[in-house]
């Protein structure tokens, strides 16, 4: 067990990117709308997280390089190569850009609610500061080490918010292994799924473990890393779903509604605890969607700096500083984040393709590429990759 803590790391740093203010705002509007009845689609989502992660920490470990790169090195056709790099950029660093907003004011709110300072727009800035300071350090060790203190920091706010409320543990099982799929909630299902499988932590996960590990005996490690890891995140949103089942309202739609409906059932500590959870899964994705961002870039652009280097700190400085901004001026750069959503629908199952196939190439992964059972399992759940994509790019479509 001591030694499985010593080797902790880069899955829990995936689970504080896929735990971010989004994940947070549609399991409330899941639990309020449909009570236990989608856990089943969390379900689903971490066992395809498993196995997608898995096989991205696998290549990075054993190539000891960022997918972005593996992939770059992989295509011969020049054309097809510039196509692939131009949408994975686009979708990692301009979405992230867009979506770093949300994460910053989600942490806003959540430290908000605790403290209830009656000027708000200053916490972006704080967040921004805290943000910065940490990525600025450029030490994986330390990095990796804040972010898993506020892993379970998160983990522990979300999880007793869900036990105060007292729910019923048959009510709970049926959800997560029986499927339904209730009227109107099939967009909730997408965006369920959409906030746990997400294209760029398989870039974030493959670069995180080439840092933290070097050698292919360290595999088993990043194994167990991943699968309690991923385990813990879906623990941790279906903790929110839990909790928001227990609010007799229609009408939440943000966690700011999720702390108003929970105070007068269950008193000021349910909502202490909510906001502190908040804070956490903000902080947690504004640090590592900037993180990400830049190490996709450094991929497609062959920088061979570290974390230290002038370009790989440019890229999640101009991030960090744009979320910071659009979060003040409380601005909502729908535009640009519909974009981000359409490119990421057309990624994830994209990527997961490559994957697939560069994880069965002897000349990547040599003994350690994949058995026929992995693919069996791999084909599944890229299948659900091409179904969640195809709808996620129709349903931003009926937005325009």
């Amino acid at each position: 067990m001591i030694k499985w803590f010593k080797n902790i790391g880069p899955g829990a740093l995936v689970t504080a990117a896929f735990i971010g203010p989004g994940t947070v705002t549609i399991c409330s509007i899941s639990g309020v709308n449909f009570g236990f009845k989608l856990l089943w689609a969390l379900t689903l989502s971490v066992i395809a997280t498993i196995v997608l992660q898995g096989m991205s920490a696998k290549v990075g470990i054993i190539t000891q390089k960022g997918l972005a790169l593996v992939i770059k090195e992989q295509i011969s056709s020049p054309i097809l190569r510039k196509i692939a790099l131009i949408l994975i950029f686009s979708a990692i660093v301009i979405g992230n850009t867009a979506y770093e907003a949300g994460n910053i004011t989600g942490a806003s709110i959540g430290i908000n609610e605790v403290f209830k300072f009656t000027t708000i727009n200053i916490y972006p800035f704080l967040i921004g500061i805290i943000a910065f300071i940490i990525l600025w350090i450029g030490n994986y060790k330390i990095l990796e080490k804040i972010l898993i203190g506020l892993v379970l920091l998160m983990s522990f706010s979300f999880l007793i918010t869900a036990i105060i409320t007292k729910p019923s543990i048959s009510a709970i099982l049926q959800g997560m292994f029986i499927p339904s799929i209730p009227q109107n909630s099939i967009l909730i299902i997408i965006g369920l799924i959409g906030t746990t499988v997400v294209p760029y932590n398989l870039f974030l996960h493959a670069s995180l473990v080439s840092e933290k590990w070097k050698n292919s005996s360290d595999l088993k490690y990043a194994q167990k890393d991943t699968l309690i890891s991923i385990i813990l995140g879906g623990i941790v949103s279906m903790s929110i779903i839990i909790t928001a089942a227990s609010i007799n309202s229609t009408n939440i739609q943000s966690v700011k509604d999720l702390t108003a409906g929970l105070l007068p059932l269950y008193g000021v500590y349910a909502k202490y605890f909510l906001g502190i959870g908040m804070f956490a899964a903000g902080i947690t994705s504004a640090i590592t969607a900037p993180l990400a961002a830049s190490f996709v870039a450094n991929n497609c652009f062959g920088w061979n700096g570290g974390l230290k280097s002038f370009k790989f700190r440019s890229v999640w400085f101009v991030i960090l500083i744009t979320g910071v901004l659009f979060s003040s001026l409380e601005l909502n750069p729908i535009e640009v984040i519909k974009f981000a959503q359409i490119a990421n629908g057309i990624l994830l199952p994209v990527v997961a393709l490559f994957l697939l196939w560069i994880v069965n190439k002897s000349s990547v992964l040599g003994v350690y590429r994949n058995t026929k059972f992995q693919n069996v399992v791999s084909t599944i759940v890229i299948f659900i990759t091409l179904v969640l994509g195809f709808k996620s790019v129709l349903k931003v479509l009926e937005l325009l």
